[in-house]
């Protein structure tokens, strides 16, 4: 069985791709923990997003019978320790994994315990976990009612590389200094930790391995970035949300010269500390969303030569000073929405020619700016959502044919505007959360075959608009709640075997026959008919869509009882429901 779940371990920073609201790393996972999400899900058979039914593996029928009968096991340890970790994966993602059967895995050798929110856990778990031993390479415990008991468990745990425990309230100080024996750490996390201290941070200055360190919303580690200054293989640092961080903490940030990532979001900085970030000659991705900082600081950002994605939204920029932005050539993303920004700031990003993303949300940018994003010709995600724009601005959209994602929710296009966006053939995901599209709007698009995901929320689409949606046959999400759709409307859905999300909420007239028309779409993951006629008798309809994991029916004549005997009897991938017990 060898090698399944026992790849090397990896830091990495893959979601650099800041559409819409700004720039965000996703959080770490070791690479085995794909497993589980890509092969522990077993519900035997497997019905495709085109209806059709799969047959599962060997392995994965086992491992389902497993699951069932998981009181009688009393050890895995004799199993080879793939498939123990197989096993893991499926009941942690099933919510099957409990105080008696986790026994089972005691001395299985595990490499991989990602238990991150799983309910119920406690001091008495961390047993088992320590009996992994030197085997352990990943856990993550967060949101557990651990205490600093559990961290002495772990002292057998000398190989970790992967260590989270964020949002765990009861571990104190005295806990957090059993981290600096775990010297082959890589990837460290402890967000929302009102414990930690900056004299508490002398536990970090000894782990000379570390790459990542999460140390989101800590509020009392003023002081604390001095003992980690030795830390140089550091290449990702998040401080996000740490209100008590101030410049003269900034200095201590100045000899990482590896930083490649750093997350300093509502962070009390200025252009003064910005200053302390010159050397970092490797920083790609930096984040300042929300902190204290003007135009000045773009002085310091000019000298950064590998920097690619810059947030800056939600400061204090204005007009004066942007001239700057012109120096940071190499951009790929920049978001500098939520300022005072307009027309004549776009001037200046003329030459960012290598900028693929761009976020202007809710700045004071008009139809003469848009003529500034004309050269842009490599820009692939851009937010104009709520500004003054109008139809005349949308035209010197129409050469940026490798745009992907646009957001022109909230503003003043119409129709006409709309027709000039019929070349942007790449175009995957528009926003069009606006009140007066109407039909006439939907029929300007059908040229955009190629759309994966198009939100309609707020437009004022009817049933006889719907009939342009047959363009789209590549459709996985789909939001239409101007409350203009009856259950005739929808049978022009029918088609759309793509959609993994349809949002109808707000659409007062939809009645049962709506998932009746729905109940072919058996690809569907999440399903919103909220605020519609839709009663306990529809709900029938729904049992062929054995996918979807999402359900809301708020505000109908739908019963909490009905929706669970529903979930128990015929869609066993249904984790979440509304209206709830």
């Amino acid at each position: 069985m060898g090698g399944v779940c026992s790849w090397k371990r990896e830091y990495y920073y893959a979601d650099e791709n800041p559409n819409r609201r700004g720039v965000s790393g996703r959080y770490f996972k070791s690479r085995s923990s794909k497993w589980m999400w890509m092969a522990s899900a077993f519900f035997p058979p497997v019905v495709d997003c085109r209806g059709r039914s799969t047959c599962p593996s060997l392995m994965e029928l086992c491992i389902h019978k497993i699951r069932e009968d998981v009181s009688k096991f009393g050890s895995f340890s004799i199993l080879p320790r793939d498939v123990s970790q197989l096993i893991f994966n499926d009941l942690v993602y099933s919510r099957y994994l409990s105080a008696n059967s986790i026994e089972a895995f005691r001395d299985c050798a595990l490499q991989d315990m990602l238990l991150k929110e799983y309910p119920g856990i406690e001091d008495s778990w961390m047993d088992v976990v320590s009996s992994q031993g030197s085997s352990l390479l990943s856990l993550d415990i967060s949101s557990f009612e651990v205490t600093d008991y559990s961290l002495f468990l772990l002292k057998n745990c000398s190989s970790l590389q992967s260590l989270a425990f964020d949002y765990c309230d009861l571990i104190t100080e005295k806990g957090f200094e059993q981290i600096s024996g775990f010297q082959k750490l890589t990837c460290l996390g402890f967000k929302n930790s009102t414990a930690l201290t900056g004299e508490g941070m002398r536990c970090l200055s000894s782990l000379v391995n570390l790459v990542k360190l999460d140390l989101e919303r800590c509020p009392r580690i003023h002081g604390g970035l001095v003992h980690i200054e030795g830390l140089t293989r550091l290449e990702s640092l998040t401080i996000r949300c740490c209100k008590c961080i101030v410049d003269s903490d900034m200095k201590s940030l100045a000899g990482l010269v590896n930083l490649k990532q750093l997350q300093t979001p509502c962070v009390n900085i200025t252009d003064a500390g910005v200053f302390y970030l010159k050397g970092l000659s490797k920083l790609v991705l930096l984040n300042m969303e929300g902190c204290h900082i003007t135009a000045a600081c773009l002085d310091y950002l000019s000298d950064l030569p590998s920097l690619q994605y810059l947030n800056l939204c939600r400061s204090a920029l204005k007009d004066a000073g942007c001239e700057k932005f012109s120096t940071l050539s190499n951009l790929e993303v920049l978001n500098i929405g939520y300022n005072e920004i307009t027309d004549e700031c776009l001037t200046h990003l003329q030459g960012l020619t290598k900028l693929e993303s761009l976020n202007l949300d809710s700045c004071r940018i008009g139809d003469d700016g848009l003529a500034n994003l004309a050269g842009l010709v490599n820009l692939k995600n851009l937010e104009l959502s709520d500004n003054k724009i109008e139809s005349n601005g949308i035209q010197h959209l129409s050469g940026l044919t490798n745009l992907e994602d646009l957001n022109l929710s909230f503003t003043l296009v119409t129709e006409d505007g709309l027709r000039n966006l019929s070349g942007l053939r790449s175009l995957k995901s528009l926003n069009l959360d606006i009140r007066h599209i109407t039909d006439s709007g939907l029929a300007a698009l059908t040229g955009l075959t190629g759309l994966t995901h198009l939100d309609l929320f707020g437009a004022q689409i009817t049933d006889s608009g719907t009939k342009y949606l047959q363009y789209f046959k590549n459709l996985q999400s789909l939001d239409i709640c101007g409350g203009g759709l009856t259950d005739d409307g929808i049978k022009n859905m029918k088609h759309l075997s793509s959609l993994t999300v349809l949002n109808l909420s707000q659409n007062l007239d939809l009645t049962d026959k709506t998932l009746e028309h729905l109940s072919g779409l058996t690809g569907l993951v999440s399903l919103n008919v909220s605020n519609s006629r839709v009663t306990n008798d529809g709900l029938q309809h729904l049992r062929p869509l054995k996918n979807l994991r999402s359900l809301s029916l708020e505000s109908c004549s739908v019963t909490a009882d009905e929706l669970k005997k529903l979930q128990l009897s015929a869609l066993p991938n249904l984790m979440k429901f509304h209206p709830e017990l």
